[in-house]
């Protein structure tokens, strides 16, 4: 029997999306010139297909149906991201200069979305034939054992960070790789060379769009004064730097959360939505939300979610194969990445990502593809070992 509980906290996550979604796009609808329940009725279509989604993949056999999902998930989401720059703007979608979402029968998919998912399954299905736990291994066998991942794994860089100019999901899809290579068998000291070597290709990327410049720019005008002020008044002087964009985004958000307080201002009550917050029913969620239900009811949020990710982990402990294991880690992985890049943005800890709260923020897309991949692991949980 499929895991029950992981169904219901995920169903309680997605109910809870709706309710916020529709409460935190009343400024979006007014000034779309939309119908009130425009994103309400369909944050129920995506939720309800997500649940049915859930349900019928944890009906399913994992050793049938895991790897001829994956697999599909992941050829098709590649074929479909490289060939979009060359599609007309009819089918292709296109914001700031970068082409993210394809029109299929009248809404906007984000193949990224689905791509996340198929490229770990592949992870998971190469590094359980690839990679072992060898005492003896030398550094220099580990990389070279490593080295066609990483070429692909540039190949995902450039089609995702520079293509679609997407640095939050490369930055989630490079964290999670790296952590299912050493729990697929490789070293410690491997795990440090490769962390090592995402950040330096992080920050080359940051520095090579005025875009991502500037996001940084924004993030440490809100956070240079607490951090320099640790340091000498000498030192912190040589380091501060002097700040030409007003961090409006940021400051809003942190005001948002600030105005919440313990019991918040009330579902509906929220004021920074109104046109103050940006994106608030997408990548500001969390934030907007916070200003509504408080810190009470933002901790049920995290709650919720760091149940979900104990249940997903608790499955990748028990599960029938090494493989098996490998996919529910990653999924778990993926989903805790996005969270906390997500809460660390709309917070000041880190520069803005542009990613969605997994299940809560508004996205089909996004919704989706979290359900496939929750519904693969419920498929798992079936035949874990007690």
């Amino acid at each position: 029997m499929a895991d029950r509980t992981l169904f219901t906290l995920v169903t309680a996550l997605i109910t809870l999306s709706i309710i916020t979604v529709y409460s935190m796009s009343e400024f979006v609808v007014l000034l779309d010139k939309t119908n009130d329940f425009h994103f309400f009725f369909r944050s129920i279509f995506f939720g309800f297909f997500a649940i049915l989604i859930m349900w019928a993949l944890s009906t399913q056999d994992p050793k049938k149906w895991i790897n001829p999902l994956g697999m599909t998930l992941f050829v098709t989401s590649t074929l479909v991201m490289i060939a979009m720059p060359f599609l007309p703007e009819s089918l292709v979608h296109a914001v700031g200069g970068a082409k993210r979402w394809i029109k299929i029968a009248g809404l906007s998919v984000a193949p990224v979305e689905f791509f996340k998912i198929g490229f770990i399954w592949f992870l998971a299905w190469s590094f359980s034939r690839k990679i072992e736990r060898k005492p003896n291994n030398s550094l220099k066998e580990e990389a070279l054992t490593f080295l066609p991942y990483g070429v692909m794994f540039g190949g995902v860089m450039f089609m995702i960070a520079f293509i679609q100019n997407d640095l939050g999901q490369v930055m989630v899809l490079g964290m999670t790789m790296i952590v299912m290579l050493t729990f697929a068998g490789s070293s410690f000291r491997f795990f440090l060379s490769m962390f090592g070597f995402i950040i330096i290709a992080g920050i080359a990327f940051i520095v090579s769009k005025e875009h991502r410049i500037e996001r940084v720019k924004s993030w440490w005008a809100i956070a240079q004064d607490s951090v320099l002020s640790i340091f000498p008044a000498d030192i912190a002087d040589k380091l501060r730097v002097p700040i030409d964009v007003v961090p409006y985004q940021i400051g809003y958000s942190l005001n948002a959360i600030h105005h919440g307080g313990i019991l918040g201002n009330g579902l509906a009550d929220g004021g920074y939505k109104l046109g103050f917050l940006s994106d608030v029913h997408t990548d500001f969620i969390l934030a907007g939300a916070t200003e509504e239900y408080g810190f009470l009811g933002t901790f049920l949020i995290v709650f919720l979610f760091g149940w979900i990710i104990l249940r997903i982990m608790r499955i990748a402990n028990r599960a029938p194969s090494k493989m098996f294991s490998l996919l529910t880690l990653g999924i778990a992985l993926d989903l805790a990445f996005s969270f906390l890049l997500n809460s660390y943005g709309i917070s000041g800890i880190t520069p803005i990502k542009g990613i969605a709260v997994p299940f809560l923020s508004y996205g089909g897309s996004s919704i989706i593809a979290s359900s496939i991949a929750i519904g693969m692991v419920l498929m798992i949980s079936k035949k874990a070992h007690s």
